[in-house]
């Protein structure tokens, strides 16, 4: 068990989009809206918390999706860019969460509001990223549908963590949030903000202060990181499909981990534990988040993130002096937490 701590008062939790949208299922409005019921009420305990919650989420099936119609449909209805496509996910989600999460509190008898906001991000025109896609989005295919689709809609597919081919679109870094003070008015007052949905519109800035969209889509967990510490949130928690993050996963010697240093956690890294597209973008805001400011990083299952903020499960990721003096009894810990591998949550 690691070390429980006391219930942070500012907190931003970050859920991904296979969330809300899993393979399995078709991504209907039922099963959508039945989701994030399912979602509300596991995070009930943290929305009914008397504290300033951020909640930011992920969009990478859904905006996939509307790519995939967009390409299909487009001799029949004009294409949309994928800057006004992540918009309307941002749009959809935040009013699906923000009503599941109502409702549950109103099923409890708390009054808090819950309100969904249309974000901005400012990228750099000059970010790498626009040049080599990674961000894979939207369903599984197989290799071969994957490839006769890329042929005949001109989109780019890679492989995903052994789970299938997807679209991958450019991410690029979030380097500023756009209207961030409209979060923290909101935050402040009690209300609980649904904000940087999708990793939030990818926006450039012109020389005048005007903006305007590009296609992209920024990866979640690093706009909920940045969000975090211009609003000086020093708690965040990451919510993906496995309870702990595992070294070796998937491996007779997979280890999962329930505490680790900032320095254990750069140094996974770059032994390749953890794959782009799926945990490597979660470790790497992690590691920003912290370097920037913050002081825990919590990462685990939506169906252990109560147990998690209480210090009972999840991986808590610390700076390397707050680890001191608990390595044994963390080593310990997690040399007891070898698990059945359990797929990975993309963003």
């Amino acid at each position: 068990m690691t070390q429980p701590f006391s219930v942070p008062r500012r907190l931003i939790v970050a859920v991904g989009g296979n969330a809300l949208d899993p393979a399995e299922g078709r991504g209907t409005p039922e099963e959508q809206k039945a989701i994030a019921a399912a979602t509300a009420r596991a995070m009930l305990p943290l929305l009914e918390l008397d504290n300033q919650l951020v909640v930011v989420h992920g969009n990478g099936p859904q905006v996939g999706k509307l790519l995939l119609a967009n390409a299909a449909a487009q001799d029949r209805v004009a294409p949309q860019s994928l800057d006004i496509l992540v918009a309307q996910t941002q749009g959809a989600l935040a009013y699906i969460l923000a009503q599941a999460f109502e409702n549950a509190l109103r099923e409890a008898g708390n009054p808090r509001h819950v309100v969904g906001l249309v974000t901005q991000v400012e990228v750099d025109r000059h970010d790498p990223a626009f040049a080599n896609p990674t961000k894979p989005v939207g369903p599984f295919f197989s290799e071969a549908q994957a490839k006769a689709l890329a042929a005949e809609l001109g989109v780019t597919v890679r492989e995903d963590s052994g789970r299938g081919w997807r679209y991958v679109v450019p991410s690029p870094k979030p380097k500023h949030i756009c209207d961030v003070s409209l979060v923290e008015a909101l935050m402040c007052g009690r209300t609980v903000v649904i904000a940087g949905g999708g990793g939030g519109i990818p926006v450039l800035r012109d020389e005048a202060g005007r903006r305007r969209g590009v296609e992209a889509v920024i990866d979640k967990d690093l706009t909920a990181a940045v969000m975090a510490n211009v609003l000086g949130i020093r708690d965040m928690m990451i919510l993906t499909a496995v309870p702990r993050v595992a070294i070796h996963f998937g491996k007779p010697e997979q280890l999962d981990l329930a505490r680790a240093s900032l320095s254990e956690m750069k140094r996974y890294l770059a032994q390749g534990h953890f794959p782009a597209g799926s945990m490597g973008p979660k470790i790497e805001a992690a590691i920003r988040f912290l370097e920037t400011g913050g002081r825990r990083v919590i990462i685990t299952s939506l169906e252990t993130a109560v147990p998690a903020l209480m210090g009972e499960t999840g991986t808590h990721i610390v700076h390397d002096h707050e680890a001191e003096g608990e390595d044994e009894a963390a080593a310990d810990a997690n040399s007891r937490l070898l698990r059945t591998p359990a797929a990975l949550a993309t963003a």
